[in-house]
């Protein structure tokens, strides 16, 4: 039965969705004007904060929203005054358009341009002399009623407006009131959703509203300086109306990507129209260019990178759904609304898919991609991955970080099966390299030079020679190979054995050299059989040797039970490089110095 429904639930989610948008789509009427209110409210509620210290809740709140709304219905009345005079000038222009015409005429003439409108000609004047006579034919006399005057058309003259009024008094007045009783509107919404999981919850709000409120506000100073910017320039130009373009582009520009194009069409047109020569429109053009991209690379970074949190394929994805939801207004809403979804996906259970799709933040761990870049062959951007990490983070982290944790998820999955052994050796050659690559990396990072096999820059020649083996497979051999290069600025030298060598080879050798110290690794999540029974053998064989364990991996694939290879004679169990090297540097005031036979050569 479990399986059965397990099966269902992909289905029983996208029907749920379908659901949802169905309801959207059917109830925008009501929908529309609410998440309008909601918008307004989240860009006033600072303001509303700043203003309520000093005077009060209500009387905050009738200050900015009657400011705001008083600014909206100027810059409308204002739109609709010049909108009309711009149209009755236009018939003044044709001189001049005319002249804009005859110089791209000149231009093609004699080319491609002119011998298509010469074919086009031709095209009209044969179906001219094909037509029939005109004046034979008879014509079908239409008798139109006169329109009756009076009051039966006030409903459909008033109508639509009424419609608009009502709309924007029912958005005033849910804005007011959001704005006066927010606190209880969050709290009711904390009682009804999140009585058992109030920290969630209130992170979930507190995210949204911080996110939206920031978006807005940084996003309407933005807009506020483009627009500022367009109008001085426009008006030096002599484009008539600068006024109203500077408004329309700082309102368009709230619609993402497109927006500040669609307003640079108009303005182009009419100093096309109305200015002299080509000097001056193309001007207007290079002026809408640097100012987007003024504002695109340095005034959005400087004043909220990442503040919607949204990444921009999924912002682009999201603007057509609304916009096709919800027309005009849902184009203007779409990033507040992304937002919110985003934040959803982030706090709720079972819509955590929302933000893995949407959101601006990594999803997958630098550990995770620099292993799927090593499974899909791609060493270039793996050893991107290398650089990136080494330039923000310490650099002897990156073993433990990236590259150990690799070589643990490989170990895993060739062990269940779906790794082939073909794709496990490339995988392991391709690591070995990066090795390498990653120590001169950080030697660089440290400011030293390239290192010989064996030397360590700024040590005595004469170091303390330990012996790394490997237990099982050739990933426990690479990672001692990592263990090498950082212990490279330290007084040991690691001789690794050979992972093909037999525990009895292992124990002679370290008994005829007389090595200190011996490492034994075994990379999870393989059993610590072999690491127990070598460091059992090694126990018997030399009781004074110290045997360090390391069972490197991931805290999601770590070994949490050392106590089966300290009761076989282990010394220390090491979850990470790092900790097997502050361990070594522990023992290094009693260990007597011995000079490596073959320091940082593989042993045989």
């Amino acid at each position: 039965m479990r399986e059965v429904l397990n099966a269902l639930k992909p289905w029983v989610v996208f029907a749920g969705c379908v659901l949802v948008i169905a309801v959207l789509y059917w109830a925008q009427a009501v929908l529309v004007p609410i998440a309008l209110s909601m918008l307004l409210t989240f860009l006033l509620t600072p303001l509303v904060a700043m203003l309520e210290r000093r005077v009060g809740r209500l009387p905050a709140v009738l200050v900015i929203v009657t400011l705001a709304f008083t600014a909206f219905g100027l810059a409308g009345w204002g739109l609709a005054r010049q909108v009309p005079s711009l149209i009755d000038e236009l018939p003044t222009y044709r001189e001049n358009i005319r002249q804009k015409i005859s110089d791209i005429q000149g231009v093609s003439r004699g080319g491609s341009v002119e011998k298509l409108q010469q074919t086009v000609d031709d095209i009209k004047e044969q179906i001219t002399k094909d037509e029939p006579a005109r004046g034979t034919e008879a014509r079908p006399v239409v008798v139109k009623p006169e329109p009756v005057a009076g009051l039966w058309t006030f409903p459909t003259t008033l109508g639509p407006l009424l419609g608009w009024l009502a709309t924007a008094g029912l958005v005033i007045a849910l804005v007011i009131f959001m704005l006066l009783e927010w606190e209880e509107m969050r709290n009711r919404v904390i009682r009804l959703f999140g009585h058992r999981r109030l920290t969630v919850t209130t992170k979930a709000l507190d995210e949204a509203a911080t996110r939206i409120s920031r978006y807005l506000l940084r996003q309407s100073l933005i807009n506020l300086m483009f627009g500022v910017g367009v109008g001085i320039g426009l008006f030096l130009m002599g484009v008539p109306y600068a006024l109203l373009w500077a408004a329309l582009a700082a309102a368009l520009r709230f619609i993402p990507y497109v927006g500040p194009w669609v307003a640079a069409v108009a303005p182009i047109l009419v100093s096309l129209a109305a200015l002299e020569g080509w000097t001056r429109p193309l001007l207007v053009m290079g002026l809408f260019l640097v100012l987007e991209l003024f504002a695109n690379l340095v005034l959005e970074p400087l004043l909220y990178a990442g503040a919607a949190g949204v990444s921009q394929v999924a912002l682009l994805a999201a603007v057509a759904f609304w916009t096709w939801l919800w027309g005009p207004l849902g184009l203007l809403m779409a990033t507040p609304l992304t937002v919110c979804l985003v934040v959803l996906g982030k706090h709720v259970p079972g819509l955590e898919f929302l933000a893995t799709l949407m959101a601006d933040e990594p999803v997958l761990d630098p550990d995770v991609a620099y292993y799927q870049r090593l499974l899909a062959g791609d060493e270039a951007e793996a050893s991107d991955l290398i650089e990136r990490y080494v330039a923000t983070e310490p650099p002897e982290q990156v073993y433990d970080a990236i590259l150990l944790p690799a070589l643990t998820y490989a170990k895993r999955d060739s062990g269940e099966g779906r790794l082939s052994p073909e794709e496990a050796r490339g995988l392991m050659e391709a690591t070995r390299d990066l090795i390498g690559d990653t120590a001169s990396v950080m030697r660089g990072k440290a400011g030293a030079g390239p290192v010989a096999d064996g030397d360590s820059p700024g040590v005595d020649p004469t170091r303390v020679a330990i012996l790394g083996c490997a237990a099982d497979a050739e990933a426990d051999q690479l990672a001692l190979e990592m263990l090498r290069a950082l212990l490279e600025a330290t007084p040991f030298a690691l001789e690794i054995s050979s992972a093909r060598a037999l525990s009895s080879e292992v124990v002679k050798k370290a008994k005829e050299q007389g090595y200190p110290v011996v490492c034994i690794t075994d990379l999870p999540p393989s059993p610590p059989s072999k690491a127990r029974y070598l460091a059992k053998k090694l126990r018997a064989t030399m009781p004074d040797v110290k045997i360090i364990v390391g069972r490197w991996a991931p805290p999601r694939l770590r070994d949490d039970q050392p106590d089966v290879l300290l009761q076989a004679g282990a010394d220390h169990v090491s979850a990470t490089l790092l900790d097997t090297r502050d361990q070594l540097a522990r023992l290094v005031p009693v260990l007597p110095r011995v000079a490596p036979a073959a320091a940082g050569v593989e042993a045989a």
